[in-house]
């Protein structure tokens, strides 16, 4: 028997173990929910929600399947991953610049953020923002004006939109009754989740960017002052660019974290896509398929998001080797 063989036969065999361990698991899965005359199978998907969903990206009706309303969860959590990601690296290159920052008020500001924000639980941070704004703001009648056509009232967050018909101009909103009426209006569960995800994500990333940027030689730095930049432009066109390949790896994991931390969003009751598999879950009774279909979807989401980085992450490494 050769090395290689021998190394090969062990874990052949771990993993005809684990299939075999998962056959049978699933097999007696399926033997049991039978003989309780439990439906299986992903056939409910195409069957009436008749359930309605508040907020929506994409048209739904009470009358539509279940399978539609999935896609509106999807929707909704990627509109808040993609915001969130957005949103958070933002806040955190601004946080971890000023971490490293000259001014002692403003370096010790942006290490007491990171503290405090990492070390408090994000569910209940949510509590905290969905509090605000559905409690402590006031009622529409009494709603702030935080600028001209903004409105924050326990609705949410009134703002202008723009609008073409007959024209391009901005629709203001304006209080009509006990609400507003046009421009659109950012609810407060969608508000607490995205502002709450990215204020606690971007502390993680606040110290991502602030390793790459002690990764970079404090040579450049000297170099590029020496070459006549101010210490800003020495920052942003030398040693953010290099500092890149060191950020991007770690921040990975932040951007996954962050799709899979919308999930908590099923406490303050926005409907993304777990709030929507969990009614699903109880309207059907199939637990094994909702849950097992999430998790395969959150799986394909953390999977893409690792390969669009990955793969950009690649692209830098290659234009340095061409330098």
């Amino acid at each position: 028997m050769t090395a290689k063989l021998r190394i090969l036969l062990p874990q052949l065999l771990v993993l005809a173990i684990v299939v075999g361990l998962g056959a049978y698991l699933i097999h007696n899965t399926l033997d049991n929910l039978a003989r309780q005359g439990v439906a299986t199978g992903f056939a409910y998907l195409d069957r009436e929600a008749a359930f309605e969903i508040g907020e929506k990206l994409i048209p739904y009706t009470s009358a539509d399947s279940y399978g539609r309303a999935l896609l509106v969860g999807l929707a909704n959590t990627l509109e808040v991953g993609v915001l969130g990601c957005i949103l958070a690296t933002i806040l955190g290159l601004i946080v971890g610049v000023a971490r490293m920052s000259r001014n002692w008020l403003i370096r010790h500001i942006a290490a007491l953020y990171i503290q405090a924000i990492r070390n408090v639980p994000l569910l209940l941070q949510l509590f905290v923002w969905w509090d605000l704004f559905r409690v402590s703001a006031p009622p529409p009648r009494q709603a702030w004006q935080i600028m001209p056509g903004f409105f924050l009232s326990n609705r949410g967050l009134t703002i202008p939109l723009p609008s073409f018909e007959g024209g391009f101009h901005w629709d203001i909103p304006h209080l009509a009754g006990f609400n507003f009426a046009g421009g659109h209006i950012v609810t407060p569960e969608f508000a607490a989740l995205l502002i709450g995800l990215v204020i606690y994500t971007a502390a993680f990333i606040a110290e991502i960017v602030r390793a790459g940027i002690e990764g970079v030689s404090k040579g450049q730095t000297e170099a590029a002052l020496a070459l006549g930049l101010k210490p800003r432009q020495a920052l942003f066109l030398i040693v953010l660019p290099q500092a890149r390949r060191i950020i991007l790896p770690p921040l990975i994991t932040d951007y996954q974290a962050l799709i899979k931390n919308s999930s908590l969003a099923v406490a303050i009751g926005f409907p993304e896509l777990m709030a929507i598999t969990n009614t699903t879950l109880n309207n059907t009774g199939q637990a094994i398929e909702a849950i097992s279909l999430m998790m395969i979807i959150y799986l394909g989401l953390s999977l893409i998001t690792s390969a669009l980085l990955n793969w950009y992450n690649a692209r830098l490494a290659l234009k340095g080797m061409a330098r």
